[in-house]
């Protein structure tokens, strides 16, 4: 994340124009380090977003609220009780350091007017929000508190003396000629990237910006220092000249970097080494917003997909171990029958037996050829006792056996519904889908409900799950369900009677449809939903996998079966290999699904 201190002059300046004067009416801390100002004045309003997040600290403006706390911090009362309907003096920030001063004109407790200073340190594992009185020089408090047992540089404990972050050290390239540039470069190793060594040296630059300027200065972005002559290093000289003159004026260009369509990077200042580089909408602090909207998004995603996947995990390991005590119970219990035929031979040679025999031979005339076979009696019993005994045996073993066996089949449904759940997880692409599938959880017991889980058959109603929608080459309408609860919906509510119905055979994985209109689908629609149930399926990396289809009007789903079970009769299989470019080839890029 390239949040450096050119980015944060470009933040500076477009908060400096947009926020001085504003009066702040109300401060919120919805995150553990995150606090928001909200700002204005008549017909007007903003959201200033400061973050201490080690891996998201940052400032800019955001229209995302967040969810509060019950009752706010101590640090967010701290910040009210001095800075509530103070106003927005001015922004400040020294030199290119990612360090950014908000003043604030405020009135202390005896109504006197008096000057208060939020301290932003966007630095990694090491930022900060602190709250300072200029006047006093002194910490009122900081978002994270620290004693010289952490760091040795200072302490940040309210009515401490507030001391800066240690300053960086680095040069800005305006301050030398090109002969001192030239020596501050060559006293570097000489295998060392060039890029590397301008971000080490030169104030506010990240990694990303560095090697732009090697590239500006005509050099590939990994150049080593050692192919460097006069003139390259001239070059490159003029392209931190030409960087620096623009930002003393305030002439940035915030630029957003998409891979694959999503927001990877951002800068202050065109990058034209990287593809996917475009100017952002909204200047710097929409490019942050953008960004951040779903670095924020993917965090939440990918922390929710991998609790819901450590819990499916845990709980399947746990039911494996379960089989394995159901398998041996169903081992010891296989002997059943030979006690009943223990049984029935003693009553059938009952004749020949008497009380304190402890063993006998017996032809088994049950089997061909009547074999003898070998039966332990006990001796304080008397023969009838004994085939009692064998017979009791016979019926306790049985029952044990049909137990395991019932247990046994519950264990492996409970197997196959969870490794149904984990590929749902695993194939989710938004929020909205992981949500689904937590709620499902709760609704089957693996888990508390949360607090804002979908509220049961109206929320259905009102909000029902939005399967995938593609478009085969032929024109067909193809829908595909991604969890349980879009499966259900597709299958029982969404889809007609003589509608395609696809599923990889004996695989979990998803509900597909492939919307008939009542006219003949063509193999090659068929081929691409098959590829499609595939895909969407636990065998999404083998090839050859069987994908069965039948019309919908032959799947029905039984009476309190769990969600995503469904029967079917009549149908036909083909043999289809996963695309994985598939589903962006047929994507659906209408508003509405079919």
């Amino acid at each position: 994340m390239p949040f450096d201190g050119m980015v944060l002059a470009a933040v500076k300046n477009e908060l400096s124009a947009s926020l001085t004067g504003l009066r702040i009416e109300k401060i919120y801390q919805p995150a553990k380090e995150e606090v928001h100002l909200i700002l204005g004045r008549p017909g007007e309003k903003h959201r200033l977003l400061l973050s201490a997040d080690p891996g998201l600290a940052r400032v800019h403006l955001t229209s995302r609220a967040g969810e509060n706390p019950p009752s706010p911090p101590v640090f967010c009362m701290v910040l009210r009780k001095h800075l509530e309907g103070g106003r927005i003096a001015g922004f400040s920030q020294p030199g290119y350091d990612r360090t950014l001063a908000i003043t604030v004109d405020t009135r202390d407790e005896l109504g006197m007017p008096s000057s208060k200073q939020i301290i932003c340190e966007i630095m990694g594992r090491h930022s900060n929000i602190i709250l300072y009185d200029p006047e006093s020089g002194t910490v009122l408090d900081g978002i994270r508190r620290y004693s010289h047992a952490v760091s040795r540089h200072r302490e940040v404990f309210p009515g401490r003396p507030y001391v800066p972050a240690p300053a960086q050290k680095k040069t800005n390239p305006l301050s030398l000629d090109e002969e001192g540039f030239f020596r501050l470069m060559l006293q570097n190793c000489l295998d060392s990237r060039v890029s590397d060594v301008i971000q080490r040296h030169f104030d506010g630059l990240s990694p990303l910006m560095a090697r732009e300027i090697t590239w500006r200065a005509g050099l590939e972005p990994d150049t080593v220092l050692d192919a460097l002559g006069e003139f390259e290093l001239t070059s490159i000289y003029l392209a931190l000249k030409d960087l620096y003159t623009r930002a003393g004026k305030g002439e940035f260009r915030p630029t957003l970097i998409c891979r694959d369509g999503v927001p990877a990077d951002f800068a202050a200042f065109e990058i034209n080494h990287l593809a996917g580089s475009r100017p952002a909408a909204g200047g710097m602090n929409g490019a942050l917003k953008t960004y951040f909207s779903h670095r924020v998004l993917a965090g939440k995603m990918e922390g929710l997909r991998q609790s819901i996947l450590s819990l499916v995990r845990k709980e399947t390991g746990r039911l494996e171990k379960k089989l394995s005590a159901q398998a041996a119970d169903l081992d010891s219990a296989a002997g059943a029958e030979r006690f009943k035929l223990y049984g029935e031979l003693v009553t059938a040679h009952i004749h020949r037996l008497k009380k304190g025999d402890a063993g006998v031979r017996l032809e088994n005339f049950f089997a061909e050829g009547s074999p003898e076979v070998e039966i332990i009696l006990d001796p304080r019993l008397t023969p009838a006792e004994n085939a009692q005994e064998f017979f009791r045996q016979y019926n306790k073993a049985k029952k044990v056996l049909e137990n395991a066996a019932m247990h046994a089949g519950a264990t492996r449904r409970d197997l196959e519904y969870l490794a149904g759940v984990e590929n749902s997880a695993e194939l989710a692409s938004t929020l909205e889908e992981l949500e689904q599938i937590r709620a499902e959880l709760a609704d089957q017991g693996y888990l508390r409900p949360s607090g804002h889980r979908p509220a049961g058959r109206k929320e259905e109603k009102d909000h029902p799950p939005r399967p995938s929608a593609f478009v085969s080459s032929d024109g067909f309408a193809i829908l595909a369900g991604k969890n349980n609860r879009q499966n259900d919906h597709l299958t029982m509510k969404m889809a007609h009677p003589d509608d395609i119905w696809l599923h990889a055979r004996e695989i979990p994985g998803s509900h597909v449809v492939i919307r008939t209109g009542g006219k003949k689908v063509p193999p090659s629609t068929l081929e691409e939903a098959a590829s499609l149930a595939a895909l969407f399926s636990r065998a999404r990396h083998s090839g050859k996998v069987p994908v069965d289809y039948t019309l919908r009007k032959n799947v029905s789903k039984p009476r309190g079966a769990r969600p995503g079970f469904v029967i079917y009769t009549d149908f036909k299989t083909v043999i289809v290999d996963p695309d994985p470019s598939l589903p962006e080839r047929l994507a659906h890029r209408g508003g509405t699904a079919f």
